[in-house]
């Protein structure tokens, strides 16, 4: 970014970080997706179309497998999005304590690849994601990917690593 007035240069308006909670019930799939899609438009992220296809997709999975998964033990989940100059971090946080891990496909069964499929989205677009216990005992389950997709050929992949270890910079902190 230029900057022509001699100060520092200001960040984006677009970043920040964002945080919703939402019962863990099925219509919270939709509404978190929605929710995330209109954060996005109305802070005039400069997302490409198909991250954001990409991104919009994970936070359906990511509340889905809450929803599904964990609403015992969690009646409330919480989607945090944080937006950086050139990342975007999603994240689905719940109070069960079990940490999934991504799941093999296994072409017989009709569920059971959410992770999976999350993991492959963030990997094609040059992202990462990770599931992490949070200090209550729950988990947070993250996704994050570049605004722009990955440009092609050789190294591309190794250019565009994210250096992302957390959705937030203190985990500790709600």
């Amino acid at each position: 970014m230029e900057n022509h007035g001699g100060g520092p240069a200001r960040q984006p308006s677009y970043e920040g970080v964002w945080r919703f909670t939402a019962a863990a019930v099925d219509v919270s799939v939709p509404q978190a997706r929605h929710a995330v899609r209109d954060l996005l438009v109305r802070q005039g992220v400069p997302l490409h179309e198909e991250i954001m296809d990409g991104l919009l997709l994970i936070v359906s999975e990511l509340v889905t497998n809450a929803v599904r998964h964990a609403a015992l033990l969690s009646p409330e989940i919480a989607v945090e999005v944080a937006i950086g100059p050139e990342w975007i971090r999603v994240s689905v946080e719940d109070n069960h304590p079990y940490r999934p891990k991504a799941l093999e496909a296994d072409y017989g069964q009709t569920g059971g690849r959410g992770l999976l499929l999350v993991r492959e989205i963030a990997q094609e677009s040059g992202g990462a994601c990770d599931v992490e216990h949070t200090a209550s005992g729950g988990k947070i389950i993250w996704a994050a990917l570049p605004l722009a997709p990955m440009a092609p050929g050789p190294g591309a992949a190794m250019i565009h690593q994210p250096v992302v270890t957390s959705p937030r910079t203190d985990p500790s902190v709600p």
